[in-house]
């Protein structure tokens, strides 16, 4: 697959990335994620451990904008400083007291990257909105939310497109903030 050159944004399309597949190029302004889309994602999807989707031109499927690596996660009473914020978290979501499990069934976005060229045109947003239409329309196992672990300088980013801050954890040496998106905010 090649990088795209982007005077105007075409039709988009959602593919997933066999792990046969490998990705020339692709340059989204940050080294980790880029490393991952070029080196590992094969190397995890050969190993049962993440899945990875393109966001390809619809004519042309070797040209990338954007991509994203998903696995299965859940929210969990470990996430919290205690007891009492998981019960007061599965509250506010309007979780049923029946069965008091201990986690949730949620998916992770592990990576996500919109190449340097596409930035500034909604495509992250795009990416996301995809995801959450895909697990409610074709929720094949059981999942609730979508997890992110953000880093630091996207948080902003996550927030305007619905996702929270999973705790108050507010650790200034953490590069990450765990948040979610609770897709029953999608099922009206």
């Amino acid at each position: 697959m090649v990088q795209a050159n982007l005077s105007e944004i075409p039709q988009l399309k959602f593919i997933r990335v066999k792990n046969s597949e490998t990705i020339d190029v692709f340059d989204c302004g940050d080294a980790d994620l880029n490393d991952f889309i070029l080196h590992k994602a094969s190397l995890f999807d050969r190993n049962l451990l993440a899945v990875s989707y393109a966001f390809v031109d619809e004519e042309d499927y070797g040209k990338i904008y954007a991509y994203c690596s998903l696995a299965n996660d859940k929210i969990a009473i470990t996430d919290f400083e205690n007891k009492t914020e998981f019960n007061r978290f599965r509250k506010m979501q309007g979780i049923p007291n029946e069965k008091r499990l201990k986690s949730y069934p949620a998916v992770k976005l592990c990576r996500l990257g919109v190449m340097n060229q596409a930035k500034n045109k909604r495509i992250g947003t795009k990416v996301l909105n995809y995801l959450k239409t895909m697990f409610i329309t074709n929720n094949r196992t059981g999942c609730r939310f979508i997890t992110v672990d953000a880093y630091i300088n996207a948080i902003p980013f996550y927030a305007k497109n619905g996702f929270q801050m999973l705790n108050s954890d507010d650790d200034e040496r953490e590069p990450t903030r765990l948040m979610y998106f609770d897709l029953m905010d999608l099922v009206g």
